[in-house]
């Protein structure tokens, strides 16, 4: 979950950063998925929804409503993206990565000086999900030289396929906390 807008979803105690584990009793696959389950839900039902947040799972009741009364509080969203370019985010060894902004260090409650890239969702099947990177997580470094922007990443990332090695070095923050994960590089 990147954000959540006022609705049913804030209503229920869904927060920027969880991870949506199932919906109504069923295992979320992905996100398209997800949307098609929420889609198909009657209007009005109260579904048990399954988060993970800080290291553990939370069991949120959320009443569901009209997609289009929702849509009503979009345009006001966008006009504040406006001022700001959006940050860039793209998919890279299964983690859907954007750089940091000033709001992501606001709704993940960090430091103005904090910088790296933000994780925010991983694919289940990826071996980043595997090694236990999930949605919220900082990488500061990659090949213990730091990062700013997706482009350094990806510049990590060639220099060590280059260099012939297998894996990439990542030092990761999770709530402030460093831990370091290698990643295999045979799966780009």
């Amino acid at each position: 979950v990147t954000d959540v807008p006022e609705g049913p979803a804030m209503d229920g105690g869904m927060k920027s950063g969880d991870v949506i584990l199932s919906f109504d009793g069923k295992d979320v696959e992905d996100t398209r998925g997800l949307v098609r389950r929420v889609g198909n839900a009657e209007v009005g039902k109260a579904v048990r929804v399954v988060v993970f947040r800080d290291g553990k799972t939370t069991t949120l009741k959320v009443t569901l409503g009209r997609r289009e009364e929702a849509e009503g509080t979009v345009p006001a969203a966008q006009m504040q993206d406006a001022e700001d370019p959006a940050p860039v985010e793209r998919d890279v060894l299964g983690l859907t990565l954007s750089e940091m902004s000033d709001e992501l260090r606001q709704q993940l409650d960090l430091k103005p000086e904090a910088n790296g890239l933000v994780v925010r969702d991983v694919d289940p099947e990826s071996e980043a999900y595997e090694k236990g990177l999930r949605g919220g997580d900082v990488i500061t470094e990659a090949g213990q030289q730091s990062l700013a922007t997706v482009e350094d990443f990806e510049t990590r990332i060639e220099d060590a396929k280059e260099a012939g090695r297998k894996s990439l070095l990542l030092l990761v923050r999770r709530s402030g906390e460093p831990r370091f994960v290698a990643l295999s590089l045979d799966d780009e």
